[in-house]
């Protein structure tokens, strides 16, 4: 197109300079028989070419060691994979690994594909992934991710997604996504620039009208010199640095600490947020039912004797207690006569003995006695915790507490939320009573609470947030977050949750950990006010330039900026642009250690404490996250 840019100006000027340096050498008594001294410019156009070409190295530096995180992730998922077929094990390159393959990984091997643990046990560090390095404890049915590093015990896992599907794959393309995109306020400087550059061109002709028409002799050098000057230091390639090059420190920093953020204008949007709300299931919670608590004289011949009934049903109360059994080396026994009693419980002959496990209308229903456990149970229902009596041969041996767990990093993450003057919120379909107990372990207030509602009304509340003129952020993991994440200003979804939510989000956490919402806004405020101060660095060097090229000084000084002087203060302004988004990578993020909850938990005093209980972060100068 024949659109002026940033580059015009270079070549106007440099051009200008080079043609009246090849007349000065060819044909010097042209302007020597005139009263012009033949001077050249040659070193002046070799300057300032080499200064504008030390502008794009660094340019294209940062763009550099904005990939290296992701050249490094690149390079952490192995070549080859051993896998399991037609009962042979072979090693493959990774590229002809299928879902469905039965995949092997010994201790201290990185994991070749995403998949799902399907035999044996370990710890897997994700650091590379999600930031934190307390490598994950993992067992049959959790999900493991290409590239990430087995520490302890070997285990197989079945493949999952392969290729450019894994979650390290787009993480890649997340991030290229991200970088290549423009804010708003870079679509802005690019529209300002459209206009700079005819005005400056103006302002060059003006200036060496003047200077020729009314300045001293030799008026046309002078009137060269000024015109070849301003254009030069009016060059605006600091304002063309000034957006894209924070976007991409501050992109890449984000997904060196687990948090894929889609593009400039999501960054623009997540600065201006003042409301949180957050979805419950899988967002401050894990998502799934566990043990918490047993409270029992035999704790263990509770958990193995409700296992033993509960391994042969479908609810999903069932498949927590005989997880939480099996965490802690119990072996459930085979049930006889198993029978399901809806809306109770369950009853089973295990070696020998009637186990009945239910609720409290299943031990009315028989003539139980609760034996000692009511208050205790009544406790955990305050709790937000589902009470499970366990009986066996007509005595209540214990009570087992069932419940989503809040997250261990939720409080902290509320906490950091609340410090950073944020409107917090939690949404749940969820009976009221259960939120409530949920609000209160995590520090959010009870009349920021929006339960019972339907996943339409996410969306609703959402869009009410925003007819007040809130500037809303949603966060949440599932299916039916979707809209309201899509609804939203900024739509945060936790990386463990459904593909669709992660396809209808602006940000993506790669783990769990919910303070990485805190972490997210932390950064994006800290780009867009390096964006402002690199719109400042490129404004003012131009503002105090331009009329000092022109002339403005000489009447009062004597004082004429050449060509050479002009391409330095134009570099000048490149590398402070530049070294200023630079100092993004400083940006880290010190939260305290997690305690590791126990899936199941010994207890006799009712409620366990809460999770988490960490301090809210700070920020530093540099924009460090610290406790």
């Amino acid at each position: 197109s024949f659109t002026a840019d940033m580059n015009t100006l270079i070549g106007l000027g440099t051009g200008a300079a080079f043609l009246y340096s090849l007349v000065a050498t060819a044909a010097p008594g042209l302007l020597t028989g005139s009263g012009i001294p033949a001077d050249v410019y040659y070193e002046a156009v070799n300057l300032i070419l080499a200064l504008v070409l030390l502008g794009r190295l660094l340019e294209a530096r940062a763009k550099a060691r904005t990939s290296e995180a992701i050249r490094r992730l690149w390079g952490l998922q192995p070549k080859t994979a051993r896998i399991v077929r037609d009962g042979v094990e072979r090693t493959i390159p990774v590229s002809e690994v299928v879902p469905g393959d039965e995949v092997l990984v010994r201790p201290g091997e990185r994991i070749p594909v995403d998949g799902v643990v399907r035999e044996g046990a370990s710890a897997v560090d994700e650091s590379m992934l999600t930031g934190e390095p307390v490598p994950v404890p993992k067992r049959p049915g959790d999900p493991v991710y290409a590239g990430t590093l087995n520490r302890t015990g070997a285990f197989r896992f079945e493949a999952t997604r392969v290729g450019r599907e894994t979650a390290l794959a787009q993480i890649v393309e997340l991030v290229r996504q991200a970088q290549a995109s423009k804010a708003p306020v870079q679509r802005l400087a690019d529209a300002v620039a459209g206009v700079f550059v005819p005005v400056v061109l103006s302002i060059g002709i003006a200036a060496a009208v003047l200077w020729y028409d009314f300045g001293p002799e030799p008026r046309a050098v002078y009137a060269l010199v000024s015109f070849v000057t301003v254009l030069i230091i009016a060059c605006p390639c600091a304002l063309g640095l000034a957006t894209p090059t924070a976007i991409l420190v501050g992109t890449g920093r984000g997904a060196e600490h687990g948090i894929l953020i889609r593009g400039g204008e999501a960054l623009e949007r997540a600065h201006r947020i003042d409301a949180v709300l957050l979805d419950k299931t899988g967002t401050v919670t894990e998502g799934r039912p566990r043990v918490t608590d047993v409270a029992a004289d035999d704790p263990d011949e509770v958990l193995a004797l409700a296992a033993s009934v509960e391994q042969a049903s479908e609810h999903p109360l069932a498949e927590a207690i005989v997880e939480a059994a099996r965490a802690r080396g119990l072996a459930p026994a085979e049930p006889e006569d198993f029978e399901a009693i809806p809306g109770h419980g369950a009853e089973a002959r295990v070696n020998g003995r009637t186990v009945l496990v239910g609720n409290a209308r299943l031990l009315a229903e028989r003539g139980l006695a609760p034996n000692g456990f009511e208050a205790l149970a009544r406790r955990w229902a305050e709790a937000a915790k589902t009470p499970v009596y366990v009986a066996a041969d007509g005595t209540v041996r214990g009570c087992l507490a069932v419940a989503d767990p809040v997250k261990p990093s939720a409080a902290p993450a509320v906490r950091a939320l609340r410090a950073m003057g944020l409107d917090v919120w939690m949404v749940t379909g969820d009976r009221r009573e259960t939120a409530e107990a949920v609000a209160r372990e995590v520090g959010i207030a009870p009349d920021r609470v929006l339960a019972e509602i339907l996943p339409q009304g996410k969306t609703d509340a959402v869009r009410r947030l925003r007819a007040e003129g809130r500037r809303v952020a949603m966060v949440g993991d599932g299916i039916n977050d979707a809209p309201a994440l899509a609804a939203a200003d900024l739509g945060i979804a936790i990386g463990t949750g459904a593909d669709v939510a992660l396809e209808a989000s602006d940000v993506t956490l790669v783990g769990g950990d919910l303070r990485g919402v805190a972490t997210a806004l932390h950064l994006a405020r800290r780009t867009l006010r390096t964006i402002r101060q690199n719109l400042f660095f490129a404004f003012v060097y131009n503002a105090l330039g331009i009329p000092i090229a022109a002339g403005a000084l000489y009447p009062f000084f004597g004082v004429l900026l050449s060509p050479v002087v002009g391409s330095a203060a134009m570099a000048l302004s490149s590398v402070s642009v530049v070294t200023n988004s630079l100092r993004l990578r400083r940006f880290t993020v010190r939260w305290p250690p997690l305690a590791a909850a126990s899936p199941a938990r010994a207890s006799s005093a009712g409620v366990p404490p809460a999770a988490g209980a960490a301090t809210a972060p700070a920020v530093d100068r540099e924009g460090s996250v610290q406790p």
